[in-house]
């Protein structure tokens, strides 16, 4: 009988987390690859979700390029335009939410920052492989993940397979053009 109420315990459990995480808004990132939706935690990261889909309803992240490609790593998009310029226009910072339960593994949607913990603003990362090393920690901020690829992750795969130079200070810079050409909010 104990062991009847554990199992169904943990069935509604997961139904409620699995529920949770259906109720979330959703965004589509078109890109030239292919398309990602990804899914955001409104739960565990509000600010860094609030602040995302402000770029996304905005139309910043439209015309922009994926900037770095790490296999193995991650893939980072938001920082700059199509003509490979520093996009203008980001908001204030926001704070570092590392500390929210959520770990960098392979799948999941991170805020991008300086080493500054609170500097996050329009730039973001796809985990390419589980990363917790970026986690917060007694010996670093973290980086905050707000959200997880629901569809697409070959197109990540896609992406990492692309080779990459140096372009002036930026290393890990795409030898051809990875466009973001607009990103969707599904919940609008």
């Amino acid at each position: 009988m104990k062991q009847l109420l554990t199992a169904l315990l943990t069935t509604v459990a997961l139904s409620l987390s699995f529920t949770a995480w259906a109720q979330n808004p959703q965004v589509e990132l078109d890109t030239v690859h292919g398309s990602i939706i990804i899914e955001l935690d409104v739960q565990a990261a509000p600010i860094s979700v609030k602040n995302f889909l402000k770029y996304v309803d905005r139309g910043y992240y439209t015309a922009t390029l994926f900037h770095r490609v790490i296999p193995g790593f991650m893939v980072q998009g938001g920082g700059f335009g199509s003509n490979e310029k520093s996009k203008q226009g980001t908001m204030d910072p926001i704070v570092n939410e590392a500390s929210n339960g959520l770990s960098n593994l392979r799948g999941t949607v991170a805020m991008a920052r300086t080493s500054s913990p609170d500097s996050a603003t329009a730039q973001f990362f796809i985990n390419h492989q589980d990363n917790p090393f970026l986690d917060k920690s007694a010996s670093s901020a973290g980086y905050a993940v707000f959200g997880k690829v629901i569809k697409g992750m070959d197109v990540v795969d896609q992406i990492t397979q692309v080779p990459t130079k140096t372009k002036g200070m930026y290393r890990d810079w795409p030898a051809e053009k990875i466009h973001l050409y607009q990103a969707y909010n599904l919940n609008k």
